[in-house]
């Protein structure tokens, strides 16, 4: 439909993308998810320059993405969208907050929930997402629903807790969430999270955690463990 070609090989390992890369002819690009991404470019191999860097699945750190572009000399863009309706809305992550989307689409905010319509959606469709509106049709992502959490009258988000972890130097990959087991006599719900960082201690983390986030979010307790089971979307179940 786009007139472009995909690749038939399935390439893995940083050193094989690359090579996959230089091998297609320009105008080339690269489709992509923010944990396959964060791989690539740990691995410190040069990278040929490239047209177009495409990225879904999970919301896309601005430093990443800065990175990525200086990497490959390549804009990135970074797709919005749900299982539900399909692919909604774009935005050029190291340039703007906000999202544009498609033609004909619309993503509202109504009665406490975000919806879909128009163009290629075909029903208007409720979204797990919190959207705040940003003028001429965008939109600014708050999170998903699921995600919000209330800690001792102070509210967050499980993403926005797990990009500020991602942030910390030496943090390969993680992820906040709240433990099954619900506290006990009353006392005050704790969040968790399990992290991928060789060589470094939970002492150092909490303490690069601790001068960005209010106390009350603090991982407790913060696992560290050798990977986490993300799928070949590199989303975690």
């Amino acid at each position: 439909a786009g007139g472009a070609a995909l690749t038939a090989t399935r390439p893995f390992f940083p050193a094989d993308i690359a090579a996959e890369l230089d091998a297609l002819p320009r105008p080339r690009g690269l489709v992509t998810t923010p944990f396959h991404l964060r791989a690539v470019l740990d691995a410190g191999l040069p990278l040929p320059p490239i047209d177009l860097l495409l990225c879904a699945t999970a919301p896309l750190n601005p430093a990443l993405a800065n990175a990525a572009e200086q990497a490959f000399r390549a804009p990135l863009i970074e797709i919005y969208g749900a299982t539900e309706s399909g692919q909604l809305a774009t935005r050029r992550t190291t340039r703007e907050n906000g999202w544009t989307p498609y033609r004909g689409v619309r993503v509202l905010q109504e009665d406490g929930r975000a919806w879909a319509e128009g163009g290629h959606v075909l029903a208007r469709t409720p979204l797990a997402d919190l959207v705040e509106p940003a003028g001429e049709g965008r939109f600014v992502l708050l999170g998903r629903q699921a995600d919000m959490v209330n800690i001792a009258g102070k509210r967050s988000s499980l993403a926005y807790l797990t990009q500020v972890l991602l942030r910390v130097p030496g943090v390969v990959d993680g992820a906040f969430f709240v433990p099954e087991e619900p506290a006990n006599d009353g006392a005050v719900a704790r969040l968790a999270a399990a992290v991928v960082a060789p060589g470094q201690s939970a002492s150092t983390l909490m303490a690069a955690l601790r001068e960005h986030l209010d106390p009350v979010f603090l991982p407790r307790p913060l696992l560290l463990v050798p990977a986490l089971p993300r799928s070949d979307t590199s989303k975690l179940p």
